[in-house]
């Protein structure tokens, strides 16, 4: 069974991750989430936070860095930040690791284990983007959150399935969440 590390952080788009959690059937899911994030699902969505939590087999305190799945002998298979906050983002990019997400993506970033952050901000400042980029010159995939419109979605919830089954998609995780391209 597949082992993913998600980890909700504060940006905006917080149902991503929330769905990412609901569509993943067939993995162990270990759960990190920040204090910011806790404010922005409140913001953002009517879920409450023991729903989210239950439906990870594992949730660990983002202020725990010491925590199992911090350690370079935790072995998964994908680590994926959604969404993925500026401020987050940065703090890899630089190798800052004061929060259990940093720390896992640090540890995770020398192990060269997949690490896919999907960041929900627009628009780009320079900074951001350069933070972009070495952490894409270093391995990690970025993958914006910009759902695709082939699909013709009619709802938010299809924008919203479309690039959660993208993201899934880059991890290995099958799903069937969002239609794939056909050409007629």
């Amino acid at each position: 069974m597949k082992k993913i590390v998600i980890g909700l952080s504060g940006a905006s788009g917080s149902i991503y991750g929330i769905r990412l959690l609901e569509k993943i059937k067939e993995a162990e899911i270990h759960l990190i989430i920040s204090e910011s994030a806790k404010k922005v699902i409140e913001l953002e969505t009517d879920y409450d936070l023991n729903y989210i939590k239950n439906l990870a087999d594992y949730v660990y305190d983002d202020s725990n860095i010491a925590a199992t799945v911090s350690s370079g002998s935790f072995i998964f298979d994908s680590y994926i930040i959604i969404p993925c906050s500026s401020s987050t983002m940065a703090k890899i990019a630089v190798g800052i690791s004061d929060t259990l997400i940093s720390r896992v993506a640090l540890v995770a970033m020398k192990e060269r284990r997949r690490i896919i952050i999907v960041p929900r901000e627009t628009p780009l400042s320079t900074i951001m983007i350069k933070n972009m980029l070495a952490l894409s010159e270093s391995g990690v995939i970025i993958a914006p959150a910009m759902p695709g419109f082939y699909s013709r979605p009619k709802t938010v919830d299809d924008m919203v399935n479309s690039m959660v089954g993208r993201v899934m998609d880059l991890a290995g995780i099958e799903n069937e969440i969002s239609k794939r391209w056909s050409h007629p």
